[in-house]
């Protein structure tokens, strides 16, 4: 892929135009996010001061590795309440999930199960990072017939698409929304990606745009974010669903 952006004068990404950062590890010792609460209190102090008023969570939901359910993740996060420095951190946190597309998902609309939502029936999913599912669109076939809004996570970061975009322009096509991580246009994840994330962006594929905080690490990177030309673009071209979110 060719990146479809010439450079500008940089500045800060203004944060605080999304209002809502909707992708998050920020519950504490429930998968490869926060260990602790500690962490948690230092993570999301860094994302308000970052600009956003909202946060809203996304602990992974995967069969093998990271087995949560809505209860599970309601009981992590009450109990971060109770020891969290934030007086009302509901004010600024509210919990959902990740969920990886895996043979879980196949169970839980089998069973018609609830699922952790970020708002209105939006479902936030991934899928494998070495391949995709044999039945990935029957899948979100599947989740939009129980009256879910699939929102497929960080589509650029998915290599194996990279040099087939049709895949994306399927993907989009069957209903789902996008949405893609912020230092995914940094160069962050590789340059393959950040020039997947751009002809996203060219094509106007993206609707939302999260962190995927996971550690100190991504939050330091995320204040040395600044605006580019495809972020640019989003903001003022395309604008973005996040602050309809809270």
């Amino acid at each position: 892929m060719l990146s479809f952006f010439s450079r500008k004068k940089s500045q800060p990404f203004p944060f605080h135009r999304l209002v809502t950062d909707m992708h998050s590890h920020l519950i504490p010792g429930i998968d490869d996010g926060s260990p602790d609460i500690e962490t948690s209190e230092l993570l999301l102090k860094g994302l308000l001061d970052l600009g956003y008023s909202h946060c809203i969570t996304t602990p992974h939901i995967m069969e093998d590795l990271y087995p949560n359910t809505p209860a599970s993740i309601q009981a992590a996060f009450d109990r971060w309440k109770v020891r969290s420095e934030f007086p009302a951190l509901s004010n600024y946190v509210r919990p959902a999930a990740e969920y990886l597309l895996d043979g879980n998902m196949d169970s839980l609309l089998e069973k018609k199960e609830s699922l952790q939502v970020l708002k209105n029936k939006m479902v936030l999913v991934e899928i494998s990072f070495a391949s995709p599912p044999i039945h990935l669109k029957e899948l979100l076939f599947q989740l939009q017939m129980n009256g879910y809004q699939p929102v497929f996570a960080h589509p650029e970061r998915y290599a194996f698409y990279h040099q087939h975009t049709k895949e994306y322009t399927d993907i989009k096509a069957s209903g789902c929304l996008f949405q893609s991580n912020l230092l995914s246009f940094t160069g962050y994840y590789g340059s393959g990606v950040k020039q997947a994330a751009e002809w996203l962006v060219q094509k106007k594929m993206i609707d939302l745009l999260g962190t995927d905080l996971h550690h100190e690490k991504h939050l330091h990177h995320l204040r040395e974010l600044t605006l580019t030309p495809a972020l640019s673009a989003l903001l003022d071209e395309h604008g973005m669903m996040n602050a309809t979110l809270w």
